[in-house]
C-alpha cells in the first residue's frame, strides 16, 4: 500500500469518525438546507430564461446581429387559413375585417396577409398565409401576451381550419412541454424507483435513505440556481439536468455507501458504529469523491462548446454534481449512522445471499475465455456503432414538438404548401449596391445547384443584403451545401457573410467539431489523472477511457437507428424527423461518461483493494482480484444501473423527441455498460493483460507499509506486523 493510499485511508477513517460523532448536527444542517430549497427553490421556474442557440463569434450569428442592428424586426406570429376557396366573397369580406382588427391590437407592428396586403396564397388555392410582426420593444412576456391576443382573433376567421404558430409560440410550447415531460417522468420514475429501492435494500426505511439524499440534492441545487439567476441567465433546461443527474448520482452514491457499510458490518460483527462507518468512508467515500470530480470535469468539457444552451446545462450540471458529492460524503454517512439498525436487512434483489451476482457470473465467464469474449464484445459494440457513421444532426425546431401540437402542424403546413415561406439565406456583402462586382455575384448565385431564387433586398449603410432561396427544406442538406458554396464565392475578392437557418446549422456543426478535441481533452485528461491517483496504474485509466468511448459509440449507433431511421418508433410512440437533435450527442456524452465513471470508479477501487492484498504478481492473482472486486461491488453497480435506468425510462415517456432521445439513449448506454462492458469486456481485458494492468505499480515483493518500509510478500501477515512494531 503506497503512502498516498495510506494517507487517503487515514483521512477517510477520520472523516467517518467525525461524521458519526456529529451526525445529528450534519442532519440538522441538511434538513434546514432542504427545507429552504423546498420553499425557495420553486422560484427557479419563474426566473429561468429562454436562451437562443446563437454562438458568439460565428459567421451566422454575426449576420443575425448585423441585420437586427441595421434593420431590426420584432417577433412574428404565423397563421395558415385553409379549407375554403380563397376568393369566396363572404370569406374575403370577413377575413379582411379580422386583419384590420389585428392591426389595431396594441403591440402589433405589421400584418402581411393575402386579403389586405398582397400576401401569400397556398399552392392549392385554398389556403393563405398570415404573418404578424410584433413591436420590437416588447419583452418576452409582453410579446407572448400580444401573440395570444392575435391568435385568438385570427381563429375567428370563418374557415374550416386556422393554424397559428411561429418561432415565438413554438419556443414557449417547447419549454412548457419540456417541463410537463419532466414532471411526468419524475412521477413515473420515482414511483418505480421506490419499488426498486425497497427490493434492493430490503425494506421501506432503508429505501428512504437514497430518496432522502436525492431530495436534498435537488432542493439544495434549485435554491443555488435561484441565487445564481441574480448574476447570470439560467435556462429552464438546466432544471432538467438537475433532476436527472441529482437523482442518478444521489442513488449511486447512497447505494455504494450502504452496501459497503453492510459488508463491513457483516465482516466484523463486534465492531462499533464509529469503526464501521470510518471503514466505509475510507473506502467507499474515496470512490464517491473521485467519481464526483470526474463528472464535474465532464461538465467543464460540455461548457467548452461555447453554446449558450449547453453552457447553461453545464452550469446546472456542475452545481448538482458538486452538491451530490457533498451529500454523498456528509448526509449519506450521517443517515447511515442514524438508521444503521434498519440497514441490516438483506436485499430481496439483485441476488440471494451466497449466490454470485450478475457481474460476477459474467466476469467468471469472461475469464475462462478472455480472448474470445473480448473479441466478440468488441466486434458487437462496433456493429452497434456502425449506424453512427450516417448520423445526421439538426437543430430542434417545431418539428420536434409532439405531432398533435398546433405549432408543429403550422410549421409542417407552411413548409409543404407555401414555397414562398421558405426562409432564405441572408448574404451580406460589404459593398454598396453600385459596386459592379455585385452583378457578377448575382449571376454566380443563380447558377449554384441548390439555388431557387435570388433577391436584392436593400442597401443598409454601405452593406448590401442579398437573399438566396434554397431548394427544398430551409435547413436541409441542399440548403447546407448551398451555404458552403456561397461562402466559397467570397474567395473571389468580395467580402460576404452568410446567415439564415441553414447557415446556423452549418456553423453549429463546424463549431462542435472544432471544439470537440478541446472538450475531449478537458474531460479525459482530468479523468485519467484521477484514475491514475486512485489505482496507481497508467494502463487501467487508459483502458477505462477506451471502454467508455466504445460505449458512447455504440449508444450513438443505436440512437441513429432509432431516432433518425425510425426503427421501433411505433413502439416508442414518436414520429422520426430524419435527424438527431444537435445537442443530444453532447448531453449523452456527458451523462454516459459521468455515470459510467461512477461504475468504473466503484469497481476499480475495489479491485485495487483486492490487488493490494495479493501474495504474488501472477495472472491468477490478477484474475482473483478482478473477480473478487466484481463479486463484492457488482451488486451495487447492477442495482444502481437498474434504478437509474428506471429514472431515464420515465423520461423516455415524454412527448418531446429531444427528451426521448436522452431517456432512450441513457437507458441503452446503461444496459450496454453494465452488462457488456463492465461484466464482460472489463474482466476479459484485465485477464489478458494480467499484472501489466498495474504498470508501473510496485511488485508484490516490496509493498510500502504504514511505517514507510518494505515488507516482503514471502513473510506472513503476523511476521510483517511484528516487523512493523519493531520499527
Amino acid at each position: 500500500m503506497t503512502r498516498a493510499t495510506l494517507a487517503r485511508v487515514r483521512l477517510g477513517h477520520a472523516w467517518g469518525a467525525w461524521i458519526t460523532r456529529w451526525r445529528h448536527l450534519v442532519l440538522a444542517v441538511w434538513v434546514l438546507l432542504t427545507l429552504v430549497g423546498g420553499v425557495a427553490g420553486g422560484a427557479i421556474y419563474d426566473r429561468t430564461t429562454t436562451l437562443d442557440n446563437e454562438r458568439p463569434g460565428v459567421e451566422s450569428s454575426e449576420v443575425a446581429a448585423a441585420v437586427d442592428r441595421l434593420d431590426p424586426e420584432g417577433e412574428t406570429v404565423v397563421a395558415v387559413l385553409s379549407g375554403r376557396e380563397f376568393g369566396a366573397t363572404d370569406l374575403v369580406s370577413q377575413a379582411s375585417r379580422v386583419m384590420f382588427a389585428v392591426r389595431e391590437i396594441d403591440g402589433v407592428a405589421e400584418v402581411r396577409d393575402a386579403y389586405t396586403a398582397g400576401g401569400v396564397i397556398g399552392d392549392d388555392g385554398r389556403s393563405s398565409l398570415v404573418v404578424v410582426e410584433l413591436d420590437l420593444g416588447l419583452d418576452e412576456d409582453e410579446a407572448l401576451r400580444v401573440a395570444d391576443e392575435v391568435a385568438d382573433l385570427l381563429r375567428t376567421v370563418e374557415v374550416p381550419q386556422v393554424l397559428v404558430g411561429g418561432e415565438l409560440l413554438a419556443q414557449r410550447s417547447f419549454a412548457e412541454q419540456a417541463i410537463a415531460d419532466t414532471v411526468r417522468g419524475e412521477v413515473v420514475a420515482l414511483g418505480f424507483l421506490c419499488v426498486a429501492l425497497v427490493m434492493v435494500l430490503g425494506g421501506v426505511r432503508a429505501a428512504a435513505l437514497p430518496l432522502a439524499a436525492a431530495v436534498a440534492v435537488i432542493a439544495t441545487t434549485l435554491v443555488a440556481l435561484v441565487a445564481l439567476t441574480r448574476v447570470v441567465d439560467v435556462s429552464e433546461f438546466a432544471v432538467n439536468i438537475v433532476t436527472l443527474l441529482g437523482i442518478g448520482l444521489a442513488v449511486d452514491y447512497s447505494l455504494l455507501m450502504v452496501f459497503r457499510f453492510r459488508e463491513e458490518a457483516a465482516r466484523d460483527r463486534k465492531a462499533d458504529l464509529e469503526t464501521l462507518l470510518a471503514r466505509t468512508t475510507a473506502s467507499a467515500g474515496t470512490a464517491v469523491l473521485v467519481s464526483g470530480l470526474a463528472v464535474v470535469t465532464a461538465m467543464v468539457g460540455l461548457h467548452a462548446f461555447a453554446d449558450p444552451l449547453l453552457a447553461a446545462m453545464a452550469l446546472g450540471g456542475a452545481i448538482v454534481v458538486l452538491v451530490a458529492t457533498v451529500v454523498g460524503l456528509t448526509l449519506v454517512p450521517a443517515l447511515i449512522a442514524v438508521t444503521h439498525r434498519h440497514l441490516r436487512a438483506r436485499p430481496r434483489w439483485p441476488r440471494r445471499r451466497g449466490t454470485p451476482g450478475l457481474l460476477a457470473r459474467l466476469a467468471a465467464t469472461a475469464q475462462r475465455r478472455p480472448a474470445v469474449v473480448a473479441s466478440l464484445c468488441g466486434v458487437g459494440l462496433l456493429v452497434l456503432a456502425a449506424p453512427a457513421l450516417q448520423l445526421r444532426l439538426a437543430n430542434s425546431d417545431a418539428s420536434a414538438l409532439p405531432p398533435g401540437s398546433e405549432e408543429r402542424r403550422t410549421a409542417e403546413v407552411v413548409e409543404a404548401g407555401f414555397d414562398e415561406a421558405v426562409l432564405p439565406l441572408t448574404v451580406l456583402v460589404d459593398q454598396d449596391a453600385t459596386d459592379t462586382r455585385l452583378q457578377r455575384l448575382f449571376t454566380q448565385l443563380k447558377g449554384l445547384p441548390g439555388t431557387d431564387e435570388v433577391f436584392l433586398r436593400d442597401d443598409l449603410e454601405g452593406v448590401t443584403r442579398v437573399e438566396v432561396v434554397p431548394r427544398g427544406a430551409q435547413a436541409g442538406p441542399v440548403a447546407q451545401q448551398l451555404v458552403r458554396d456561397v461562402r466559397a464565392l467570397g474567395e473571389g475578392g468580395l467580402t460576404l457573410r452568410v446567415g439564415g437557418p441553414a447557415a446556423e446549422l452549418v456553423d453549429a456543426k463546424r463549431e462542435t467539431l472544432d471544439r470537440l478535441p478541446l472538450a475531449v481533452l478537458l474531460v479525459l485528461l482530468p479523468t485519467f489523472v484521477l484514475l491514475l491517483l486512485l489505482t496507481g496504474s497508467v494502463v487501467v485509466p487508459l483502458k477505462a477511457v477506451l471502454l467508455n468511448l466504445l460505449t458512447l459509440a455504440a449508444t450513438f449507433g443505436v440512437m441513429t437507428a432509432v431516432f433518425q431511421w425510425g426503427w421501433g418508433s411505433g413502439v416508442l410512440g414518436f414520429e422520426p424527423w430524419g435527424a438527431v437533435d444537435l445537442t443530444s450527442p453532447l448531453l449523452l456524452s456527458v451523462f454516459v461518461f459521468g455515470l459510467s465513471m461512477d461504475y468504473e470508479v466503484f469497481l476499480l477501487s475495489r479491485i485495487r483493494e483486492e490487488w493490494d492484498r495479493r501474495r504474488d504478481d501472477s495472472r491468477a492473482a490478477n484474475d482473483r482480484a478482478v473477480l473478487a472486486g466484481l463479486t463484492a461491488t457488482g451488486p451495487v453497480v447492477t442495482a444502481a444501473a437498474v434504478c437509474i435506468g428506471i429514472v431515464f425510462l420515465g423520461f423516455a415517456l415524454g412527448e418531446l423527441v429531444a427528451v426521448k432521445e436522452i431517456g432512450i439513449g441513457m437507458t441503452v448506454a446503461l444496459l450496454l455498460d453494465v452488462t457488456v462492458v463492465r461484466g464482460l469486456l472489463l474482466p476479459a481485458s484485465m485477464s489478458l493483460l494480467g499484472r501489466h494492468n498495474w504498470w508501473p505499480g510496485r511488485s508484490a515483493g516490496a509493498v510500502t507499509t504504514p511505517g514507510g518500509g518494505a515488507v516482503s510478500r514471502r513473510t506472513t501477515p503476523r511476521q510483517a506486523s511484528g516487523q512493523e512494531r519493531q520499527k
